[in-house]
């Protein structure tokens, strides 16, 4: 049920964090690994590392807010595989948090570009692919805070990055109701608090020892299972998300978040 030999699944920002984390998972259950990134050797290094395992796996480079960009992963992924079982939206950018009035148009636009845009372009450029498959599985990556709103006293996020999180949610809805007669499920993943990627990589750069404890202690305080989670906690949905053992699943949001939007 879990089987995934014979499928081709495409992973966007696979080249760390948790799209590094699905491609070894998918590829343990079989499936040919289309590694994708902005980073071009993380992409490659990680198709590596599933080929000396004895998967299955590839690497291309994309800019996913780059239309052309896209464009030409989409042309190359259909020259080598002539469809497409699997895509995880995965790739996303967060930023330094602040409170509305303080955040740069800039940053709203380029967190929007590729949260948002980028979902929008991989997946209308690829849809051609997952038709011809009768059978595919869309996995796109929100959060909870697209889900519910966090405030402790002090910015844990900027509201750009929840906004296109809930955009994720409304874009997988919408997905899923156009393109279910036509064999293509779309679900969406909304995680909590995992360490361990490298999402708040630029926060954590400037981030003083003081506001580094707050953060952690708010995340910890607020998580009801008592801890933060691993990139590698989310493999068994995805996993589950990707095979037939979710056949009759689709516009659904999963949050894996060790409770909290269960309060």
């Amino acid at each position: 049920m879990f089987e995934l030999t014979d499928r081709t699944a495409l992973i966007t920002g696979a080249g760390a964090g948790l799209g590094r984390s699905f491609a070894r998972a998918l590829a343990g259950q079989g499936a040919t690994v289309i590694c994708a990134d902005i980073d071009g050797p993380a992409a490659q290094q990680i198709a590596a590392e599933i080929q000396r395992n004895g998967g299955k796996a590839s690497a291309i480079e994309v800019d996913i807010a780059d239309e052309q960009s896209v464009a030409v992963m989409a042309r190359s992924t259909g020259e080598r595989t002539g469809r497409l079982d699997i895509l995880i939206n995965n790739a996303g950018v967060a930023s330094i948090p602040h409170r509305v009035l303080d955040v740069p148009v800039a940053e709203w636009d380029r967190v929007n570009a590729i949260n948002l845009r980028g979902l929008f372009l991989c997946t209308k450029a690829l849809l051609p692919l997952l038709l011809a498959s009768k059978a595919a599985s869309v996995i796109n990556l929100s959060s909870y805070l697209g889900m519910v709103g966090a405030y402790p006293g002090f910015p844990v996020t900027a509201i750009q990055y929840g906004t296109t999180k809930a955009g994720v949610i409304g874009f997988t809805r919408q997905l899923a109701l156009e393109y279910a007669a036509d064999g293509i499920r779309a679900n969406a993943i909304a995680p909590g608090w995992h360490f361990g990627t490298d999402l708040g990589k630029a926060r954590r750069a400037v981030a003083t020892p003081e506001e580094i404890a707050s953060f952690q202690a708010f995340a910890k305080s607020t998580i009801p299972m008592g801890h933060v989670g691993k990139p590698e906690d989310l493999s068994g949905l995805v996993i589950y998300l990707a095979s037939d053992a979710s056949r009759y699943v689709t516009g659904q949001v999963f949050a894996h978040d060790g409770g909290i939007t269960a309060g």
